[in-house]
Parts: C-alpha cells; sequence; structure tokens
C-alpha cells in the first residue's frame, strides 16, 4: 500500500510540474524585418511568387504623389524583386488593376477579376516573370464582373469566393472554380457557404480543404459593424462545414497557409485597427494568437517567398496607401532540453553500445552471429520480435496519425492477431524443418536461384528504406527539443547502431530489443499519462471531448477501395502483415534462433498479445494530445511537422531527466528496428548472395564478412536517412504504408 502511495504522489508531482510549464505563454512565432519599400505607396494590390521572384502590383494609389490630397486612381504598374536583387524593377499591366484576386501558380501568378477605370472587370490572367519582362497569359473569364473578391488554389483547381459587381452593389455569395488542367469547361458555379454575402473575406487553402473566414457583410449602416466573424471550411466532395468564429470580426487581412496545419491571419481591418497574428490550427479547428505585427497590414496579401512571409504595401494606421513591405522569418521556438535530459539519453545510449561489445564474444562463427546459436529463449525472441516491429514509426507517427485523424488504422495493428495463427500453425514449423537461415532459401529449392535472388532483393531495398524512415523519426524529435543539428542526429543515431550491432551480431540484436522493449512501452505509458493530466479533464471528459469530435471512429464500412475502409485495412495490410511475418527475414530469423518450434509459436504468441496494449496506448496518446491542443492551441508550434507533435508535448510537459528517459524510449524504438534491419540484411547478402557463389569460403572469413556488410549495409541506410531529411513530408506513417505496399 505504501508503495503505491508513493506512486501516485509521484505521479501527481509530475502532474503539478506539467501545469506549471505548460502555463507559459507561447512565444511570438515570426520574427519581423522590412524588405526594400516599394517605388510607389498602393493598397489593395497583389503580390506572389512566380519564377523566382516577388510580383507586387496593381493596387490603388493616390493621384496628388504624397500629398494625400488627389483622386484615388487604379495602378497599372507592377514592380518586380528577384532573390539577391538591389532593387525593384518596374514594369506595367496593359491596363490598370485593383482589389483583383491573385493566387501564385506553377502557371505564374492568377490575376482574377478586380477593378479598373470603369468599374469591375471579369479578366483573368497569370502573369509570368521570365528574368526580364512580364509574359502575360489569358485564362477563362469571369462569367460576370467581380471586384473585392477572395481566392484560394487547391490541388490544381482555384476557388473564388464573395465580390461586389459594382462600387455600390452589395456583396454576391458566389462561390466558383477553375481547374487549371484545362479539363474543366470555364468556372464551375459550385454551392456557395451557407453564411451571408461578402465582400474581401480571409481565404486560404490548407490540409486538403479552403478555408473562408470573415469578410464585409451588408446587414449593417457602417463598415465597422459590417465586419463578419464566421469560419467555414470547404471540402472537395463533402461541402462546407461551420468553424469556430474568429476571436473578432475582421475583413480584408491578408492571410496564408503555414507549416503543415495553420492558416496565419495577419491583422485586417477590425474596430480600432488590428495587429495581432491570428492562427488558425485545422487539425483541432481552433484559434490561438501567435504575435503581434509591427503596424497594421490591412488591404493587401501575404505571400511565401525565399523562407520569409512577405506583406507588401496596404494601407498605413491613417488609412493611407503604404510603400512598406514587411517581411518575417520563423522565430526559434526551441524549449529546453537540460543536462540532466542529455545525461539519462547518454546513459542509456551507452548501456546499450557497452551490451554489444559484451556480447560480441559469443559470436565465434555465422551460425552465432546470424542466429544466435538457435539457443535464444522463447521470450526473448518474442519482445524482440515485438520491439523489431514496434519501431519509431509506431512511437512518433501512429501518435501523430490519432492525433491527426482518428482511430481507423487501429485495424492495421491489430491485425497481427488474424495471422498469428496461420503463421505458428503452418509457416513456422515449415521452416524450422527445413532449417534455413533465411526466409529465401526454401524459393530456390522450389523454384530456382533467380527468384531467390529477386526476392532476396526486393527485401533488402524495403529495410534499407525502412532504416531511412526509422532512424529520421528520433533525429526529428531530438532536433526539435535540442540544439542538436537534425542531420547531426541521424548520424549519431546511425553510428551507435551500426557498433552493437556489427560487434554483437544476433545475440546483441536480441538482448538489446528486450530491454529497449521494456524501455520504450516505459516511455509510451508516462506520455500517455502526462498527456491526459495535463489535458485539464477528467479520463470521462477527456473520453467526450474526443469522442465528439470524432477521434474515436474505426469501422468504415463503405465499399470505397480508395480510402481507409475496413475492407481495404484488413485485406490490404492483413495481406501485408502476413508477408512481413512470412516472409521478412528481420522477423523470421527472429523466431528461428529458438530451440525448437514450440518455442518459437510462443515467442509469435508473445509477440502478437503485446499488440493489444500498445495500440491502446499509442492510439490513446495521439487522442490524448488532440483533446489538450484544442484546449491549448496557444502552445502548438506551427513551424513543426505533425510527425513531431509527440516530441514537442514531451519537452513542453516533462520534469528535467524524465524527458530524457521518454526520448530514450524513443530511441530504443528506433535502434531495436535499426539494428534487426541491418543484421537481417547482412545475412540475406552473406547467405543468399555470398555463399552460393563462394561456398568453399572458411567460416572465420564469413564472419568478418558478414560485419563487413554490416558496417557497409548501416552506413548505406544512414545517408538514406540523411537525404530523406532534406523532403518535405506530411505524414512517415503514410511513407512508411506505401513502401511497404510497394516492396
Amino acid at each position: 500500500m505504501s508503495s503505491n502511495r508513493r506512486t501516485g504522489r509521484f505521479l501527481a508531482l509530475l502532474a503539478v510540474l506539467c501545469t506549471n510549464v505548460f502555463a507559459e505563454a507561447a512565444p511570438e512565432i515570426l520574427r519581423w524585418t522590412r524588405l526594400p519599400e516599394l517605388p510607389r505607396a498602393i493598397a489593395g494590390g497583389f503580390a506572389g511568387e512566380a519564377n523566382g521572384a516577388l510580383l507586387v502590383g496593381g493596387g490603388t494609389y493616390f493621384e496628388n504623389s504624397g500629398s494625400g490630397n488627389g483622386a484615388v486612381v487604379p495602378s497599372d504598374l507592377v514592380f518586380v524583386l528577384t532573390p539577391g536583387g538591389a532593387g525593384w524593377k518596374i514594369r506595367r499591366l496593359e491596363r490598370p488593376r485593383a482589389f483583383a484576386a491573385a493566387v501564385p501558380s506553377n502557371r505564374g501568378l492568377i490575376l482574377i477579376g478586380g477593378t479598373d477605370p470603369k468599374g469591375p472587370s471579369a479578366t483573368v490572367n497569370s502573369i509570368y516573370w521570365d528574368g526580364d519582362r512580364l509574359k502575360v497569359e489569358v485564362l477563362p473569364h469571369l462569367p460576370a464582373p467581380l471586384g473585392h473578391s477572395r481566392a484560394a488554389l487547391l490541388d490544381g483547381v482555384i476557388y473564388l469566393a464573395g465580390g461586389q459587381r459594382s462600387t455600390a452593389a452589395a456583396p454576391v455569395r458566389e462561390f466558383r472554380a477553375l481547374r487549371l488542367d484545362g479539363t474543366g469547361v470555364g468556372w464551375q458555379e459550385l454551392e456557395p457557404w451557407p453564411g451571408p454575402a461578402r465582400i474581401s473575406p480571409i481565404m486560404a487553402a490548407a490540409d486538403g480543404s479552403v478555408y473562408l473566414f470573415g469578410g464585409i457583410g451588408s446587414t449593417a449602416e457602417s463598415e465597422s459593424d459590417r465586419h463578419l466573424r464566421d469560419a467555414w471550411r470547404y471540402r472537395p466532395g463533402v461541402g462546407w462545414t461551420r468553424l469556430p468564429d474568429l476571436p473578432r470580426p475582421v475583413a480584408d487581412a491578408p492571410a496564408l497557409a503555414y507549416g503543415q496545419s495553420h492558416i496565419l491571419v495577419f491583422g485586417g481591418r477590425a474596430a480600432g485597427g488590428d495587429r495581432d497574428v491570428w492562427a488558425f490550427h485545422t487539425l483541432t479547428e481552433t484559434w490561438a494568437r501567435m504575435g503581434t505585427l509591427p503596424e497594421s497590414v490591412p488591404a493587401t496579401a501575404a505571400v511565401h517567398w525565399q523562407g520569409q512571409v512577405v506583406i507588401p504595401g496596404g494601407t498605413s494606421h491613417a488609412n493611407q496607401p503604404s510603400s512598406r513591405v514587411l517581411a518575417a522569418t520563423a522565430a526559434e521556438s526551441r524549449q529546453s532540453f537540460g543536462i540532466l535530459d542529455y545525461m539519462v539519453l547518454a546513459l542509456y545510449l551507452a548501456g546499450i553500445v557497452l551490451m554489444g561489445v559484451y556480447l560480441s564474444r559469443r559470436n565465434r562463427n555465422t551460425g552465432d552471429f546470424f542466429l544466435g546459436g538457435r539457443r535464444v529463449p522463447w521470450w526473448a525472441a518474442g519482445l524482440s520480435i515485438y520491439g523489431t516491429q514496434l519501431s519509431s514509426i509506431t512511437f512518433m507517427s501512429i501518435p501523430a496519425k490519432a492525433y491527426a485523424t482518428d482511430w481507423t488504422y487501429a485495424l492495421v495493428n491489430l491485425c497481427v492477431l488474424l495471422v498469428a495463427p496461420v503463421i505458428v500453425f503452418f509457416y513456422m514449423p515449415f521452416f524450422h524443418r527445413l532449417r534455413v537461415t533465411t526466409a529465401y532459401e526454401y524459393l530456390e529449392k522450389r523454384f530456382n536461384r533467380a527468384v531467390r535472388l529477386l526476392s532476396s532483393a526486393l527485401f533488402l531495398a524495403f529495410q534499407l528504406g525502412r532504416v531511412a524512415v526509422v532512424m529520421f523519426l528520433p533525429a526529428i524529435a531530438l532536433a526539435t527539443v535540442s540544439d542538436t543539428n537534425l542531420y547531426a542526429c541521424i548520424l549519431a543515431m546511425g553510428g551507435m547502431a551500426i557498433v552493437y550491432t556489427v560487434l554483437g551480431g544476433m545475440q546483441a540484436v536480441i538482448w538489446t530489443d528486450v530491454v529497449q522493449s521494456f524501455v520504450l512501452l516505459g516511455g509510451a505509458l508516462l506520455s500517455l499519462y502526462l498527456a491526459v493530466s495535463a489535458a485539464g479533464s477528467d479520463l470521462a471528459g477527456l473520453f467526450s471531448i474526443a469522442n465528439d469530435a470524432g477521434k474515436f471512429h474505426i469501422f468504415d464500412w463503405r465499399w470505397d477501395w480508395t480510402i481507409a475502409t475496413v475492407w481495404v485495412i484488413l485485406i490490404g495490410n492483413g495481406a501485408s502483415v502476413l508477408a512481413t511475418y512470412t516472409t521478412d527475414q528481420t522477423v523470421v530469423q527472429k523466431y528461428l534462433t529458438t530451440a525448437d518450434e514450440r518455442k518459437s509459436a510462443s515467442s509469435i504468441w508473445t509477440n502478437a498479445l503485446l499488440t493489444i496494449p500498445s495500440t491502446l496506448i499509442f492510439f490513446g496518446m495521439g487522442t490524448a494530445l488532440f483533446v489538450y491542443y484544442r484546449a491549448h492551441p496557444a502552445e502548438l508550434n506551427p513551424h513543426l511537422p505533425t510527425d513531431a507533435i509527440l516530441p514537442w508535448f514531451m519537452v513542453q510537459a516533462l520534469p528535467a531527466g524524465i524527458a530524457g528517459l521518454v526520448l530514450a524510449g524513443l530511441f530504443a524504438a528506433a535502434q531495436s528496428t535499426l539494428s534487426s534491419s541491418m543484421h537481417s540484411m547482412a545475412t540475406v547478402v552473406m547467405v543468399d548472395f555470398y555463399r552460393p557463389f563462394y561456398p568453399e569460403t572458411n567460416e572465420r572469413r564469413e564472419l568478418h564478412l558478414a560485419r563487413l556488410l554490416t558496417l557497409l549495409l548501416g552506413v548505406l541506410g544512414t545517408g538514406l536517412a540523411l537525404l530523406l531529411a532534406t523532403i518535405d513530408i506530411r505524414s512517415l506513417w503514410d511513407v512508411f504504408l506505401t513502401l511497404l505496399s510497394l516492396l
């Protein structure tokens, strides 16, 4: 009883520490500077990138330069700023263009409608910078003139919303789409949002949807009273959904998609002016204030250019056209990863390497190096299989997937239970009786050597890809929580796994997997507890919030083979799991390390049964993270990919030392997979490619070659992980499933 009390007090203390950490205010996410001023002050202009150049133009200006007393007239000038350029180049459009909707695309900056001296226009074209002059392409015109509308580009389709037919006309409630690939028939009229008509709304595309916020309606006499705050999401094929309102009524605000799941809204027109930067998180559907602008910036656009957010022109605080150009880069957002955390992580990694050194003395021949002399206990083999399959992909990407979507993919893990009887009663006895070292030796006996070599080559290709993904994930985690360079993390991770695998062989792989299985499950359980505690709700409240948001959805019974329905998961992933446990050398080699069939069967059942608690833990962790960040959206980091949500939470929530322990669990998940993959690849190359052609090689030389192959394949996998780090990937879980399905 006293032990239980001490445990309860310890966990309560952790929860209190979490609360103190989370109480801190969120930092500014952007650091503001300025680019060279525009040659002319403009408001209501367009902006975007085309062929690497920043294009800003159109809009309106005062006819008497700088006096503010002349007539307001549309502009036909386009200002061009190239990377590294000394200043703005000036070009002209065929006619003036103000208050046009604009979207950057691979066909240039597309301008839609707007106003000229005669009034609203129906013209649609794209402008493209060829390095010296503007090229103009004519696109299908609008059915009718339209100004003060807004547009967004999603999957090659331009969506256009709102606007007005003339200066004195009421706002329109229209929603149209144009396919840029030319397969459509011009502008298609779509069902409009259920809310009121509006001009100058806020519009952006993110996360597979188009978002429409605020704008100016027509239900009140004063403009400030007509500012709207409603928010809507349009998902192609689904339609419109009402979202939580803006924190305050806003119109004519620059906005853009930022990171993988945020939309930033910069100031805009609101009562008394507005310099706040608001962020809408598309996954939790929440608003949070994430900074302040240096000055108010309505009546302009926000664009991505050269790794910066750029906001050119607009109106000043005195409601006059402006020539200033604001630019922002990501502000430093790392949390503290203390010395104690580094010490815990270093002790764990050093212990694993020392274990490999100690076990290296047991490798007297290739039988010891490849199969541990077939004397591994069944429970150790089972935990090793479990640790190998429960990689850093599970530790990071599954919680991230559950956080971003729901529990649909939980059926993937439970497929292991369905195929376990088939493996135990049919495949495993067959491999044992053949006394093979690799799963592919049988193919030569049944067919021919070419089939064996082809299968072995496909296995090697898959494992190299898997090693890259598995190594990349913990590197993201460490780079997220510390000042360590991402590439240095990958090199350190790969180097340590290579050392103990090369030295210890299968014995090191098995016994480090046993230790790592306990470490990773302990870290996962602690993270789950802290996520639930920090959510600020009891367990019943957490379930209620998550259930209302559809986060526990699992079964989709539709007969649609293009999405993750029950049939696709059970049939597709059931086949993949069966293939993994019967043809994947990393698994087959593990249950061949035991002395007989009965012990191999026990190892397979051990692994299968452990998938039940691990599925609940890791999917539950993702759901708990969703509930927490829905209640605390200001704690989100827009700069990070969704796959980094767990380490970001971990370093925010966990006290010193505990964060290092949980990160060690993540490294454990990765290393158990890395060591198994490197070792099994070396086994396959040695047994399937080398021995058939050099059967007379002695044991000593084979053992030396096996270790050399493990080293070379580990280096190659590390190189691929470094390459992966240069690519923008939304979900590494999806990448892994794609790789598995292909190979």
